[in-house]
């Protein structure tokens, strides 16, 4: 497979935590939860559902506040700073991250296509992920970039659209599971983040389907995008593996549930 990240994809960013974790209205998200990732690693989240996974990752890529211990993603500290300074801090972070596939905040909307998705993300990018000065460019050299982007983003996804059934006027609904997982990479990865963060990497996967699944995010990292995927069982090899602290003894929440709370709090999807 070729791994290409997008054109003009920045390095990863080193993710470091310690003692870490979000409390929520329910009671602790997660916490303790210690990490050191260098540039370019694949993070297996690792926990049964339930035990504040998808929360880490919306917490590492800014999307929620900290509640306890000390987190660092790119060298911005996502706690132990003034009011200000966190919100711009967690702003920073937002900006270079990318989420793929996490129920309720970033999921692919099954009554469009293939394509409708990609012509989407593409004209978000354009308006809110480039800089102003690109929006000048004559149209023609915009259409280019943003088609090359589309089929970098596509190839490191490894996202054949002629393989798919209508080809790229596929409805989502129509995708395989793993198909799904790679669109929803694809689509993360067009905007160049140097984090990207994946939820359920391996829900209803079978063996065979869940090794490809990896493979795909290892090539990501290799290509230089630092990952974080949440799973059940770690692989075996080729991983950093963070394990998700079980919550406050009463508490019987769903890791969506703590992420709404949370993201309520913040505003920020």
């Amino acid at each position: 497979m070729n791994s290409a990240p997008p054109t003009d994809a920045p390095p990863g960013a080193a993710v470091t935590a310690e003692g870490f974790g979000v409390r929520g209205p329910r009671g602790w998200a997660f916490r303790d939860v210690d990490l050191t990732a260098a540039p370019g690693a694949l993070v297996a989240v690792e926990g049964p559902s339930g035990s504040g996974r998808t929360c880490l990752l919306l917490a590492l890529t800014g999307r929620m506040r900290a509640g306890a211990g000390r987190a660092e993603v790119a060298g911005l500290p996502l706690s132990g700073t003034g009011r200000g300074a966190h919100r711009r801090n967690m702003a920073a972070v937002r900006r270079i991250s990318a989420l793929a596939h996490v129920p309720g905040v970033a999921e692919l909307d099954t009554s469009l296509t293939v394509a409708e998705h990609l012509r989407e993300r593409t004209l978000l990018r354009r308006r809110f992920g480039g800089p102003l000065r690109g929006l000048l460019r004559p149209r023609a050299e915009r259409a280019a970039e943003a088609g090359a982007r589309v089929e970098a983003a596509l190839t490191a996804a490894g996202l054949d659209l002629t393989a798919l059934p209508k080809g790229d006027r596929t409805a989502v609904r129509d995708l395989e599971r793993l198909e799904s997982l790679r669109l929803s990479v694809a689509l993360a990865l067009i905007g160049g983040p140097r984090l990207l963060a994946v939820d359920d990497t391996d829900l209803k996967l079978s063996d065979a389907e869940r090794t490809r699944a990896w493979a795909l995010l290892r090539s990501v990292a290799d290509a230089g995008t630092t990952v974080l995927a949440v799973c059940g069982t770690a692989p075996p090899e080729g991983t950093v593996v963070v394990s998700t602290a079980r919550r406050e003894a009463g508490t019987d929440t769903t890791d969506e549930e703590d992420a709404a709370d949370a993201l309520a709090e913040t505003g920020r999807p």
